[in-house]
């Protein structure tokens, strides 16, 4: 089993109110020095079987039909290890 990693922004000419206000609150709260904030949307897909060229294109289908409004939003897809994973190469 593997984890496949779908990051989505908005693209950077679409303004973000969510990511502004977190910007506006940080000084407030203590935070100094944060001089930009975007907000995203994280998506963790567990994929059975090996994850392929053609597995990554249906899950790059997936992101960019499903995921993520690509006329405002930017995604990217990569694939990272699990524990499992991890525990295997050992």
């Amino acid at each position: 089993m593997a984890r496949v990693v779908v990051d989505v922004m908005l693209k950077p000419e679409i303004l973000d109110p969510q990511g502004q206000a977190v910007q506006r609150a940080l000084p407030r709260l203590g935070f100094e020095g944060i001089s930009d904030v975007r907000q995203g949307k994280r998506f963790e897909l567990e994929v059975d079987g090996p994850i392929d060229e053609a597995a990554l294109a249906r899950i790059h289908e997936l992101a960019e039909s499903f995921l993520a409004n690509t006329v405002i939003e930017d995604f990217t897809v990569k694939v990272e290890e699990t524990a499992e994973v991890a525990e295997a190469a050992k």
